[in-house]
């Protein structure tokens, strides 16, 4: 199995932990020269905090433990495609390789997405935008997603 195979299914998995924990199913790896040297959850719900997504998280506490130049040679992998926000953040970030799994288009037919803007539209005008590579087993992704949302939607 290829390393982003391995990663994205260790992303799927924190993101089922996560719909477990109660909130979103999304999660976010930070790899570093092929190993895996951070990984985070969506806590929006249980931090009780919009901003709390697992790629703002995982480079906040990448800078804070790594330092700013090891995002530098870092790839972010990402259970879903980022939103606009975590987008920019890895931008501005300055991380070089984004990699993800279930595309933003996906996850809005399930979960009734309204703001969808795919990260190569959002980087397309950068001088240098990362890397990207994905969707990653979009579909594994996909089922992460049908499960919790039809799960949170029988709930309501």
């Amino acid at each position: 199995m290829d390393s982003y195979s391995a990663w994205m299914r260790r992303a799927y998995a924190l993101a089922r932990q996560a719909a477990d924990n109660g909130d979103h199913p999304f999660s976010a790896l930070l790899v570093i020269e092929g190993e895996i040297v951070l990984e985070c959850l969506n806590t929006v719900h249980t931090g009780a905090d919009a901003t709390r997504h697992p790629e703002l998280d995982i480079l906040r506490q990448g800078a804070s433990c790594l330092g700013q130049a090891a995002l530098h040679e870092a790839t972010l992998v990402a259970s879903t495609e980022p939103c606009a926000m975590c987008t920019g953040a890895i931008f501005w970030a300055g991380v070089r390789r984004l990699i993800y799994g279930c595309p933003a288009e996906l996850l809005a037919k399930v979960a009734s997405g309204r703001f969808v803007v795919p990260s190569r539209e959002l980087l397309a005008g950068s001088k240098q935008p990362p890397e990207i590579i994905g969707p990653v087993l979009a579909n594994e992704g996909l089922a992460v997603h049908e499960a919790y949302w039809r799960s949170s939607e029988s709930e309501s």
